[in-house]
């Protein structure tokens, strides 16, 4: 990965400018948002297309503290800014950010030095925290903060006003489907921020990776459910995979979220707490049972 030779399309909505990263977007890359207004200029996202040749803004507002989300970041070193509070640690520190994603030592210190030298992840000691609801004006543009936690504890989505876009961030419409697989994640905050989502009119709704932008209230709630249905096929693949009892482990093993292709440090950890958080819903609706410790078997 050339993290420096990267380079965006710039696609207009109404006021605002989509700064759409290789491969539309897709990981390692990211979708950015280059809001105008009378008196300011914001941008949203910095991703690694933004590491050279980055537009100027007066104000940089973050979606959530993940590296894809911030790596241009070092381009608006003069300008202030801003994430939901529940990232903010994360935004301020690279160690933090590194320790919030629950990996074991030897792998922490391997994304470290990835997040460093390839994602150019500093840490913002001056970030400053926001809330739902909050409102920047940019003059005669308004970007208003719509918490969407689940993906992160501070995941954002922004809502742009006159032009009707909702910037809906990792909530992205891929078919890979939700990720809730960090410590700090929470598979019923997502299915709530994704309900949220559905309540919002938009004329616009812009994703982080790959879908791009969704023109229309109707196309995009029926691109969501299609996203959202990934976890109810991830419920019903648990349940036929504990046709006889299953530990965490095993379950992690066969795999919820990653193909078997993938490798990483991150695959294991992030498919155990996956099959846990899937498990304690099932556990609840008494559509799985614990038939002794630590082993599960579908009713």
């Amino acid at each position: 990965m050339d993290a420096q030779s990267t380079g965006c399309t710039t696609v207009a909505y109404g006021g605002v400018d989509v700064l759409v990263g290789p491969r539309q977007g897709a990981y390692p890359y990211g979708n950015s948002l280059l809001v105008r207004g009378a008196s300011e200029t914001l941008v949203v996202d910095p991703s690694l297309s933004l590491v050279e040749g980055a537009p100027p803004a007066d104000l940089v507002l973050v979606s959530h503290a993940h590296e894809d989300h911030i790596a241009g970041l070092g381009s608006y070193d003069l300008a202030p800014v801003h994430v939901h509070g529940a990232d903010l640690a994360a935004l301020r520190s690279r160690e933090a950010m590194v320790a919030g994603l629950g990996l074991p030592s030897d792998a922490a210190k391997e994304v470290d030095a990835t997040f460093r030298d390839h994602f150019h992840v500093r840490g913002r000691p001056d970030a400053l925290g926001f809330d739902d609801g909050a409102v920047f004006d940019v003059g005669g543009r308004t970007v208003t903060v719509v918490h969407l936690p689940g993906h992160t504890a501070g995941h954002c989505g922004f809502l742009i006003e006159p032009d009707g876009f909702l910037f809906v961030a990792d909530i992205d419409l891929t078919s890979f489907g939700p990720y809730y697989g960090d410590p700090g994640s929470s598979l019923a905050d997502f299915e709530a921020s994704m309900r949220r989502c559905r309540d919002i009119d938009a004329r616009w709704y812009g994703t982080s990776h790959q879908r791009g932008v969704i023109e229309g209230a109707a196309e995009f709630r029926s691109r969501l459910d299609a996203f959202a249905a990934v976890v109810v096929r991830r419920d019903a693949a648990l349940l036929a995979f504990l046709g006889e009892p299953r530990t965490v482990e095993e379950i992690a093993e066969h795999r919820l979220v990653y193909r078997p292709h993938v490798e990483g440090p991150h695959v294991g950890p992030v498919e155990r707490r996956t099959a846990a958080r899937h498990l304690d819903r099932l556990l609840g609706e008494a559509r799985v049972v614990e038939v002794e410790p630590g082993r599960f078997r579908a009713t």
